[in-house]
């Protein structure tokens, strides 16, 4: 007579792996799309399971065995279904997104920070600046994330945070809090220059909108989370920067510096201005769409940008 086994099945621990791959396997079926912080379905996993069980971006892998409770795991569900469901960029779930290595508050008032320019901040804008600035302003700021950045970068530096937005400068306004940098860094609502009463820059660092028309109606879901104000420009990317360029010059001090964000839109502003010398930037992670100018060159091709 055959033996019935009436032992029950021992279910296998959930650990942080196994939570792991389900994210993973979950965002590729899915088809989500990565560019806010992140370029892969298990980066994304890690992303909003760190967030969840409080873990550090430099988290041990010994972790990866840990167990996790059942509420553990049905928080970390719950958060993979929202990113594929309403196709939410992770760093507005979790509310902190990383740049230059330091977090930043976000949601959906400005856009996620994911800028070369980290890069350059990280090299003190050598050697476009032979000195350490004395005044920079962060032009069109969103979060703040780059003029706060900056702040810790030059750490004597007066830094001026701008935006058109209102609800743009509430969150660098709070992020100037956290960061503790208020007695160096204010934020200032302005149109452009507007609203800085001629003040004067050693450095002018600027990720304005910057996306034509046709990218702006194909972009994937996830950006239809982000302000339109902050994306768009006009039909060729460039209705934005075509200002900055005619009046740029008046709020550099003599040995100034222009960094400008560009994206995909710099083949139609090389088009557009073919006299001017733009410096294009090249980046270790192959970023482009960054130049460069100094005042004395803005001077020089001043009719061009009238």
């Amino acid at each position: 007579m055959t033996e019935i086994n009436t032992t029950p099945d021992i279910l296998a621990p959930v650990t942080v792996a196994t939570m792991l791959e389900q994210g993973q396997q979950q965002f590729e079926r899915a088809q989500i799309y990565f560019g806010h912080g992140t370029t892969s379905a298990w980066d994304e996993a890690v992303y909003l399971l760190s967030y969840v069980l409080d873990l550090p971006p430099d988290a041990d892998r010994s972790l990866l065995s840990e167990e996790l409770t059942d509420q553990q795991q049905a928080d970390i569900q719950a958060l993979y279904q929202r990113r594929v469901d309403e196709r939410i960029p992770a760093p507005y779930l979790t509310g902190t997104a990383w740049f230059c290595g330091l977090p930043f508050a976000v949601d959906e008032r400005v856009i996620i920070p994911r800028s070369p320019v980290a890069e350059l901040v990280y090299n003190g804008f050598a050697p476009w600046c032979e000195a350490a600035p004395a005044r920079v302003l962060d032009l069109c700021t969103g979060s703040g994330c780059i003029g706060i950045a900056c702040a810790y970068a030059f750490e004597h530096a007066q830094v001026v945070l701008s935006d058109i937005s209102t609800d743009a400068l509430a969150v660098a306004t709070i992020n100037i809090e956290q960061h503790q940098v208020g007695s160096r860094v204010r934020a200032l609502q302005s149109d452009l220059f507007d609203g800085l009463g001629g003040q004067c820059f050693d450095l002018i660092v600027s990720n304005p909108p910057y996306v034509d028309a046709a990218d702006l109606a194909e972009m994937p879901d996830e950006y239809q989370h982000e302000p339109e104000l902050a994306l768009a420009s006009g039909f060729d990317g460039l209705d934005f920067t075509r200002r900055l360029l005619r009046e740029a010059e008046q709020y550099l001090t003599e040995e100034g510096v222009l960094v400008v964000e560009v994206g995909n839109s710099w083949v139609a502003l090389e088009q557009a201005f073919p006299q001017v010398p733009f410096i294009w930037l090249e980046f270790s992670e192959g970023d482009a769409g960054v130049f460069v100018l100094t005042r004395n060159q803005l001077l020089e091709h001043r009719e061009s940008f009238a």
